[in-house]
């Protein structure tokens, strides 16, 4: 039986300590990663970019890697705590924010939340209170928020296609007028032109985004990257063949979304439902 390799002496960052040890792995073998490829049968490529921290591969890859070095689960178990590592998905986030920052174009799908780009300074905070921040952080992070928002300002704010489902606009503020506020900010992007908006009815049924929030970036050397996120993980998504795939699945949405102009009656509706809170 293999021995067991121990997990210790290397680096105690997880995506990184795996990345590490296929490498040692690899060489200490004597293989080059067209040799790996070919006697595995995936892509050569696919196990530099996991060498190299740019993407983790999957679970049957890595018991395959398992399998040839003889290290029965022990870059399994690698694997799924590069995985879980919350470190990780800041530092996704961190470039995630810095390719949102320079896109020229951007699109989004909102399953649940109003984007981070759409929200009033009251919404943002509900909802980040609502993910266990408080005090000083909560507050640093509603300021960071909102300073996001100002890329749809000004002549040249890059052009932004939201489509919310009709949960997101179900869903209030606990303040009747924070959530008016917020309404009345959605309709003041619509009408300046900042934000096309489409809403995704109840009565479009079942669809291939339903526990998926994405949003598409056009960045400026042409290529489109994704973000995609539920409630516990986001992941930055570069390689095309994903991105082509979630690309077809918004599409899809956006075919059973209401127009532009019934989605700008549909938040004036609801807007006339939100109570009125009078002046004190």
């Amino acid at each position: 039986m293999p021995t067991r390799r121990a997990v210790t002496g290397r680096s105690r960052e997880p995506r990184a300590r795996f990345a590490e040890e296929l490498r040692l792995l690899r060489t200490q073998r004597g293989d080059s990663l067209r040799q790996l490829g070919e006697r595995l049968g995936w892509d050569w490529s696919l196990f530099g970019k996991m060498e190299n921290g740019e993407t983790l591969g999957g679970p049957e890859v890595v018991q395959a890697l398992d399998q040839h070095y003889g290290t029965p689960g022990l870059l399994l178990a690698l694997w799924e705590l590069a995985v879980s590592d919350q470190t990780q998905f800041r530092e996704r986030y961190r470039r995630y924010m810095a390719l949102e920052a320079e896109a020229t174009s951007l699109w989004h799908f909102a399953v649940s939340v109003l984007p981070g780009l759409l929200q009033t300074p009251e919404y943002a905070r509900e909802v980040l209170a609502a993910g266990g921040l408080k005090g000083e952080e909560l507050e640093q992070q509603v300021e960071a928020r909102m300073g996001r928002c100002e890329r749809l300002e000004g002549d040249d704010a890059p052009p932004f296609r939201t489509i919310l489902s009709e949960a997101v606009l179900r869903t209030p503020l606990r303040d009747a007028g924070e959530w008016r506020g917020q309404l009345e900010y959605l309709g003041t992007l619509v009408e300046r032109g900042a934000v096309t908006l489409q809403v995704l009815p109840f009565s479009a049924g079942l669809y291939g985004l339903d526990s998926t929030a994405v949003m598409f970036l056009r960045l400026p050397d042409g290529r489109t990257v994704a973000y995609a996120e539920n409630a516990y993980r986001g992941e930055l998504i570069e390689e095309n063949v994903p991105v082509d795939r979630l690309q077809r699945a918004y599409d899809a949405v956006r075919d059973l979304a209401l127009s532009p102009a019934e989605s700008r009656k549909f938040v004036l509706r609801l807007l006339e439902e939100v109570p009125c809170v009078p002046l004190t």
